[in-house]
């Protein structure tokens, strides 16, 4: 049976990913979903970076504000929302296209991974989430280090739920979750697809960033924070746990001043994009797009255009 078309548009955080997908979707006859962690959640738009409806330009975009910030997100939700999204466009005749900077939830779908989720019982994720309650996520994720150093090296020690998740894993089926993945890295994909990484020079990228965070302040990226503590939402929740929600939180309880909280979420970005970068290099079969060599976005939308054309993609 031949295998339906999917095309990936990742890289970095603030590398232009969301602007080049819509040109991308507009050229193919493609619907975009977005594999993106934080921008599923209702409310928190500037510190996301979620597209505006203007921006979508009319293109139909899914897995955005379809949760509540007090709703878990993880990947086995969203493989199967995306999962989803994919039918529905394939059955319009459509070309979808992930786009998103979160590597692992692409790997999920693209891969077909089975994360086989174990039956875990509650008192033993109780027993680790009173444990980071006590001592702080970072003592949770050094536990981590010692079972899985390679899931500790892909999870930040602030996302305490896939920290617990991966301890979970381990304790209950004798096996590491990061195995367990690697093993089926290798899978075939059940997609003809194109996997596209956008980049730029690391100090022209670090600038971007650095400039971005301003302007969500600017844009009211404080206000929407307080917006959402006033609702209740808290730091234990995983949306909260979001770059810029986290830095800014600790600012209105007093822990930080703004000057140091706003440092504090440059700072983070950029390593967050450097670890974004080390995971793409690690993925197989990616076609990496340099926007440095390019006079502007559209000869970046040619390229693209052609060489999913070469793979029967359009």
């Amino acid at each position: 049976m031949d295998k339906k078309p999917l095309i990936i548009l990742t890289g970095p955080t603030s590398v232009g990913k969301t602007a080049l997908s819509v040109q991308l979707a507009k050229t193919v006859n493609g619907e975009i979903i977005s594999a993106d962690s934080m921008q599923v959640y209702k409310g928190m738009d500037i510190g996301t970076a979620k597209i505006t409806p203007a921006q979508m330009e009319g293109i139909p975009h899914y897995l955005i504000d379809i949760l509540d910030p007090a709703e878990d997100f993880n990947v086995v939700k969203f493989q199967h929302l995306a999962r989803e999204a994919i039918r529905q466009i394939h059955g319009k005749g459509k070309i979808p296209i992930l786009t998103g900077g979160t590597g692992f939830y692409i790997q999920a779908v693209l891969y077909n991974i089975d994360f086989e989720e174990n039956k875990a019982d509650s008192a033993y994720r109780n027993e680790l989430e009173a444990l980071a309650g006590q001592k702080g996520s970072q003592y949770l994720h050094d536990m981590l280090e010692k079972i899985d150093p390679e899931s500790a090296k892909a999870i930040h020690p602030n996302n305490i739920k896939r920290v617990i998740r991966a301890l979970e894993y381990a304790e209950f089926t004798g096996n590491l979750i990061s195995t367990q993945i690697a093993s089926q890295k290798n899978n075939e994909s059940p997609y003809n697809f194109c996997y596209f990484v956008l980049n730029r020079d690391r100090a022209k990228l670090y600038e971007t960033i650095n400039h971005r965070v301003d302007i969500m302040l600017e844009e009211g990226l404080l206000e929407e924070v307080k917006a959402l503590a006033r609702r209740g939402y808290s730091r234990e929740l995983v949306s909260m746990q979001g770059l810029g929600y986290k830095e800014l939180l600790a600012y209105l309880e007093g822990k930080t001043t703004l000057e140091e909280a706003v440092d504090e979420i440059k700072k983070e970005t950029r390593h967050f994009a450097k670890r974004q970068l080390t995971w793409f290099k690690r993925e197989k079969q990616v076609i990496w797009i340099n926007k440095d060599e390019f006079q502007n976005e559209i000869e970046i939308l040619e390229k693209i255009t052609e060489i999913c054309k070469h793979n029967n993609i359009t």
